[in-house]
């Protein structure tokens, strides 16, 4: 009897390309998973571990709005800090690494002046509150 061989199920699912297999000076941003991951943007991601499920919307990283699901939100944005640069290369397509790492620094900057922001203002309050108070 002549029985059909059952092919694994490694054989159906998509290669992933190694970094041998695509030149240096290819830019395979936006490919999802086979995007190749240049060794200049591995690191921490300040942008999107402080502004977090905003920086995934405008990074196409929607994994990013698990931030809004109790505990596991916690543990997401130190996740999003660590891959945020990874997802962000596989997610979107970027015109180069310069590129890519001049957007991400926006990120950082607009996170930190929105934190400075919030400094300022609390200081105001408190000073306000101060001020006004009438045990001075």
């Amino acid at each position: 009897m002549d029985s059909d061989p059952i092919v694994p199920a490694s054989e159906f699912t998509l290669p992933q390309p190694s970094p041998q297999a695509v030149s240096p000076a290819a830019n395979t941003s936006g490919q999802g998973r086979m995007s190749v991951i240049p060794p200049e943007i591995k690191g921490w991601n300040w942008g999107a571990f402080g502004l977090n499920w905003i920086w995934g919307l405008g990074n196409s990283t929607y994994i990013a709005l698990l931030t809004f699901v109790p505990v596991v939100g916690f543990v997401m944005v130190f996740i999003l800090g660590v891959k945020g640069n990874e997802w962000a290369w596989q997610n979107h397509h970027w015109d180069s690494i310069e590129h890519f790492k001049k957007h991400q620094r926006t990120w950082t900057i607009v996170w930190l002046a929105l934190i400075g922001a919030g400094i300022l203002f609390w200081l105001a309050a408190v000073l306000l509150v101060v001020a006004v108070s009438p045990n001075r």
